[in-house]
């Protein structure tokens, strides 16, 4: 659960970075990339751990899709309260769709650390060559 929460702060600050300066279209470029730049930094610093932590409990394409969900949920509440944007009903609907791909990529699923060990005892290395 840390590594979600470090996902959601890091989806925060990447959110930011990325969309925040569109607030400000009046300011040079040099310095809109300089500012991203800087907010993207404290992204990383919340992503790589969270990324880290989350690999003992999810595979990585669970981390991926958990790590986009969460972006479409805080991209949503960034553009409605700080943009300004309107949420529209086919946003909803693909939203929706995302969550099924999220209920695909856990079926009939392991942790990452129970997946190895069974490899190693079925005689296959990490690379899927027999030993």
């Amino acid at each position: 659960m840390f590594a979600i929460l470090l996902l959601v702060i890091s989806n925060i600050f990447m959110t930011f970075a990325w969309y925040g300066h569109l607030k400000f279209k009046s300011a040079p470029l040099w310095e809109v990339i300089l500012v991203s730049w800087l907010i993207a930094f404290l992204e990383y610093c919340f992503q790589v751990p969270a990324n880290r932590l989350g690999s003992y409990q999810f595979t990585t394409a669970q981390l991926k899709v958990i790590q986009e969900v969460i972006t479409l949920l805080v991209f949503s509440g960034f553009s409605v309260l700080y943009l300004k944007e309107q949420f529209k009903w086919n946003y909803l609907a693909a939203f929706v769709l995302i969550v099924g791909a999220v209920c695909l990529v856990f079926m009939d699923t392991k942790p990452p650390h129970i997946l190895s060990s069974q490899s190693s005892e079925a005689g296959i290395s990490q690379s899927g060559n027999s030993k």
